[in-house]
């Protein structure tokens, strides 16, 4: 649970949920409560998540194409990792989750947290400020259809390959792989002054002593 008074995060109150119950108490007069109270989801909050287009089923810059249709993400999925620019010789910056292939390959980053890995933490939060928005697959080629004709919109299409992780890059040879935007935080609720009905549904539970 996350826990902003009037905006501003109150990291005690997020870690004991007595204290909080102690401090909703003192601040509820007549049934309404002085300061703005927002309370977060914990699985929410704990990270930000980015929705990323991974792949899509564009001409990239090699002059290929990738069939969003022949993902194999059987492995990928049981080990989701994400990578700075392929660099399989540090630690993944982060993780992806809800990763799926209809008409393109997408799914939610989660980058490290800052206490134990300030470099994964740092392209996260330049991520947050859209100096970095593209990302590159890294597969292992299953099947390929070579084309030969004049007219061809490229040289050759994957249909099948097996994904082994996502890196986040600064060009990427797919243009159109990056972030569709920021996952929000999801609000659980806000108490508010005009909000009293709440205060009937928590009066119960501070009527119980305070350790």
């Amino acid at each position: 649970m996350l826990v902003k008074v009037d905006g501003v995060e109150n990291k005690e109150f997020s870690r004991n949920k007595n204290l909080f119950l102690s401090f909703l108490k003192d601040n509820t007069h007549s049934g309404k409560l002085s300061p703005q109270v927002e309370i977060f989801k914990s699985i929410d909050v704990q990270k930000d998540s980015f929705h990323w287009v991974m792949s899509t089923f564009d001409t990239d810059r090699d002059f290929e194409k990738v069939d969003p249709k022949g993902w194999n993400l059987k492995n990928y999925l049981a080990n989701p990792v994400v990578l700075w620019s392929h660099d399989y010789t540090i630690p993944a910056i982060g993780y992806a989750e809800n990763v799926k292939s209809e008409t393109v390959l997408e799914g939610d980053i989660v980058f490290n947290s800052r206490e134990f890995d300030e470099f994964g933490w740092s392209i996260g939060e330049r991520v947050k400020a859209g100096a970095l928005r593209c990302g590159s697959v890294g597969f292992i080629a299953e099947e390929v259809e070579f084309l030969e004709a004049k007219d061809r919109e490229c040289d050759l299409i994957f249909r099948k390959q097996e994904l082994l992780e996502f890196s986040i890059c600064c060009v990427p040879a797919n243009p159109f792989a990056q972030n569709s935007g920021t996952k929000k935080l999801e609000i659980m609720g806000v108490l508010q002054e005009e909000e009293l009905s709440y205060f009937d549904r928590l009066r119960e539970g501070l009527k119980k002593p305070v350790a």
